[in-house]
């Protein structure tokens, strides 16, 4: 009878990428990148170190890979999606600030984001790294819904270089108070997030609907 499920020691081979990067998230959120030791990172997956440094040479490189898979991933499909987006204007923008929310925002992923706000200015290279797969993409997005917008009729011919700040900075603020303040609430979310997410895209909405003209 011929094996049709790969061996169990292959299927560990091909699961170690995830599993390593599934352990240096949860450390790198835990410690920040600093305090994080690729020993830990190996250990805490249940490998050796130099089996570690197969997949991943250095700790730069880990984390570089973290962020692929977990932050940069999410904007890309994001993207794709968006282009592919049937309704309004006004619909597609609630629907990326909930969906970024609901793939990013909620996840422990997230506390990436506040690791690069604390530790960017000591790691220059990876700020660099963050900036170029991250943060330019995740602006072309929002750029794409706002130009499309205007391009429709939808929304009025707005600075879109300006206001896409005026959508992230919430976002933004939104995963500092989970992994700050909202870190020591004991559980007591004081803010909704999709609440707030919604509330916060109705009213650019209506500040960038066209005026009526009589």
């Amino acid at each position: 009878m011929s094996e049709t499920h790969p061996h169990k020691r292959e299927r560990r081979k091909q699961d170690r990428p995830g599993e390593l990067l599934d352990a240096a998230l949860d450390l790198f959120v835990e410690k920040g990148f600093a305090a994080t030791r690729s020993e830990e990172v190996a250990i805490r997956a249940g490998v050796s170190k130099g089996t570690l440094f197969l997949y991943f040479p250095s700790k730069e490189e880990l984390f570089k890979a973290v962020v692929m898979e977990n932050v940069a991933r999410p904007v890309a499909e994001g993207i794709t999606e968006a282009e592919n987006f049937q309704g309004s204007s006004a619909d597609l923008l609630q629907w990326m600030m909930l969906e970024w929310w609901r793939r990013y925002g909620a996840t422990k992923a997230s506390g990436i984001s506040k690791l690069m706000m604390s530790e960017a200015s000591n790691f220059p290279a990876l700020a660099e790294f963050f900036r170029d797969n991250v943060i330019q993409p995740a602006q072309a997005l929002v750029r794409y819904v706002l130009q499309r917008g205007i391009d429709r009729g939808e929304f009025r011919a707005i600075d879109v270089n300006d206001t896409i700040y005026s959508v992230m900075a919430p976002l933004i603020f939104l995963v500092m108070e989970k992994h700050a303040t909202g870190a020591c609430s004991s559980g007591t979310q004081v803010i909704n997030p999709e609440k707030f997410i919604t509330n916060h895209a109705n009213l650019l909405v209506r500040g960038m609907t066209p005026e009526k003209t009589s």
